[in-house]
């Protein structure tokens, strides 16, 4: 090989490092602006975690130095059986429940939030979230959201307010809000065409099916990508979120998100049928 061919083998190699650093660069700058758009929370998977503001959003992970087998995966609603696979989660920050019955419980329609500020009703579908709306009817019957406060208020890019971590302090001081979660994890659903606009009460995730007890209200509309598992509507409280909202946060991160100043605790959830 001539000296010029040499000259050109390095330059290339050296373009070609360039470019798959600036790839991985970009993937990295990428996932961590998901991340910071929903921050989360699905207890372990966090190391994952992030949504919204996973580790950042989301947390701390209680895995141990020794190898575990690989993880089982949850499973998506059998129609055939009537069930979903909840699994336990591998790390993270729980307050620990249980798994949900396997059987789905399809005949919830309405989840009702009694919080500080007054009730925020939510129009669930059991039809297109089946998996979803039979875990909140068993975190409701085990008064696992009562006397959490909702510990992420959003930006005007971000217009949502996210609920559900047990163990959130929302005081802007505790880097662990948005960690907490149920000790287990469950499938994405109803995605496709998924919109989060005004009114839209979706799952907070860390990734595809790690789904937990953290979900975000939309007082606004977010240009969100189909990832997050929309289950309901808000047909009475909007007004809530929008006085939380309007009070600002506590100490705004780099993505203007942080602890709402204006406080929305949850004391009770409640999920009832169609008379």
């Amino acid at each position: 090989m001539s000296g010029r061919e040499r000259q050109k083998q390095l330059a290339r190699e050296h373009y070609e490092r360039q470019t798959k650093r600036r790839i991985e660069r970009e993937a990295k700058v990428a996932r961590a602006k998901r991340i910071a758009l929903i921050g989360t929370s699905v207890v372990g998977v966090l190391a994952v975690a992030g949504v919204v503001v996973a580790t950042s959003v989301f947390g701390g992970s209680d895995t141990t130095a020794t190898a575990d087998p690989a993880p089982s995966k949850p499973t998506a609603f059998d129609a055939a059986s009537g069930t979903c696979g909840y699994v336990a989660s591998e790390g993270g920050t729980a307050k620990n429940v249980g798994l949900p019955p396997a059987k789905v419980d399809k005949t919830p329609t309405t989840m009702t939030l009694k919080t500080n500020q007054g009730d925020i009703v939510i129009e669930v579908s059991a039809d297109k979230t089946p998996c979803t709306v039979n875990s909140f009817a068993f975190l409701a019957q085990k008064k696992y959201f009562d006397g959490s406060k909702c510990h992420r208020l959003g930006s005007e890019q971000f217009p949502m307010l996210q609920c559900g971590d047990p163990l959130a302090k929302a005081d802007g001081k505790n880097p662990t809000d948005g960690q907490g979660g149920p000790g287990y994890r469950f499938v994405n659903e109803n995605l496709e065409g998924a919109k989060y606009t005004r009114g839209v009460v979706a799952m907070a995730n860390s990734g595809p099916d790690t789904n937990g007890s953290q979900f975000f209200l939309v007082y606004g509309d977010a240009p969100l990508t189909p990832d997050y598992t929309p289950f309901g509507t808000v047909t009475k409280g909007l007004e809530i979120l929008d006085k939380v909202n309007k009070a600002g946060v506590i100490t705004p991160g780099p993505d203007g998100t942080g602890a709402p100043k204006e406080t929305l605790e949850i004391k009770d959830v409640t999920m009832s049928s169609k008379s």
